[in-house]
């Protein structure tokens, strides 16, 4: 191997966004803790639009006595389960089906989208995001 080889820097990049940018600059929401309370094993963050949707509390989520901590705790909940359930599959990417209040008090069908995939380190993390989002 010559030294050209061993150069890990790439001549193309031009610049690099870093999961821990993405938190910093609140494109991510770290849940890790309550995702450890609730059997997660890995580190958890929400894009902000699924945050925002699903998390952050509308008008109507507070009429209907809904509350950010709940919020959290059932989508990580709903999320656990279908991973148990989707043990046949490599588990990298997982979609959940959830009702949440959103623009009025009844409730509405959300679809979510887990994957897991290298975090700064290169160690597993587990992303939650809207299905359209990468």
């Amino acid at each position: 191997m010559d030294d050209k080889d061993s150069d890990t820097t790439d001549p193309k990049l031009i610049s690099s966004y870093l999961r821990s940018d993405a938190l910093a600059d609140g494109v991510l929401v770290d849940v890790t803790e309550t995702a450890r309370e609730a059997g997660f094993l890995l580190p958890v963050a929400l894009t902000r639009a699924a945050w925002d949707l699903c998390m952050a509390l509308s008008p109507a989520a507070e009429r209907a006595g809904n509350d950010e901590r709940g919020r959290l705790w059932d989508v990580l909940w709903m999320l656990r389960s279908a991973i148990g359930r989707s043990r046949g599959s490599d588990g990298s990417e997982i979609r959940v089906e959830l009702l949440c209040v959103t623009q009025c008090v009844r409730p509405s069908r959300v679809t979510l989208r887990s994957v897991v995939g290298p975090g700064d380190d290169e160690q597993p993390v587990l992303t939650v995001m809207l299905p359209e989002e990468s």
